[in-house]
């Protein structure tokens, strides 16, 4: 779905200077499944620590200063984020219902608040 939603975020996911070719060739990439994986345990983590997501805010801006540096725009995550919850609704069909919704989005929107202070903060010495 992220690929249907915006083809430009292909050419971000280059593994040892290979790009790819289409979005099937992405998909079926080990090291694109092993960053799937990663983003599911960055998801996993926040909702383990729901109550007390403050825990993960210098590990979520570090991954958001990652993010910048290898191009990624901020606004990508909104396309993340809408790809996200296609995937949920479509696992959970009529149990996503719209108050599930609005709670994974206010999780998912945390999470990217909380990365976006990478983007904010200045490099030490600057």
């Amino acid at each position: 779905r992220l690929f249907d939603l915006d083809p430009d975020l292909l050419p971000l996911f280059q593994y040892n200077c290979k790009q790819f070719a289409s979005p099937q060739e992405c998909l079926s990439a080990p090291e694109f499944l092993d960053h799937i994986r990663k983003v599911m345990l960055v998801i996993d983590a926040a909702v383990s620590h729901l109550e007390n997501l403050s825990c993960l805010e210098e590990y979520l801006c570090n991954l958001g200063k990652k993010h910048q540096a290898v191009g990624v725009k901020v606004e990508s995550f909104s396309t993340v984020g809408e790809s996200l919850l296609y995937m949920l609704e479509k696992c959970l069909g009529t149990a996503f219902s719209p108050d599930v919704r609005e709670a994974w989005s206010k999780l998912y929107g945390a999470v990217v608040k909380a990365m976006r202070r990478g983007w904010d903060t200045l490099p030490e010495g600057d």
